[in-house]
């Protein structure tokens, strides 16, 4: 067990690449962006969703008249 924290450090410590602060920033817009987009997606097919069903209900409680 402390042989495998040892590498794990050594690992960590001298062969792992770290991006740099301004990679990370950007790479953080994209993640938000991209998180907003598809917010924005998922709102628009329910918003559609339920007016699709809305019209259907409508329609098949007109029928039971």
């Amino acid at each position: 067990m402390f042989n495998y924290i040892k590498e794990s450090y050594n690992e960590l410590v001298n062969k792992v690449t770290w991006p740099s602060f301004a990679q990370l920033q950007s790479s953080a817009i994209v993640v938000m962006v991209a998180s907003l987009i598809f917010a924005i997606v998922v709102l628009a097919m329910d918003v559609s969703f339920e007016n699709i069903m809305a019209s259907v209900y409508k329609t098949l409680g007109s029928f039971g008249r």
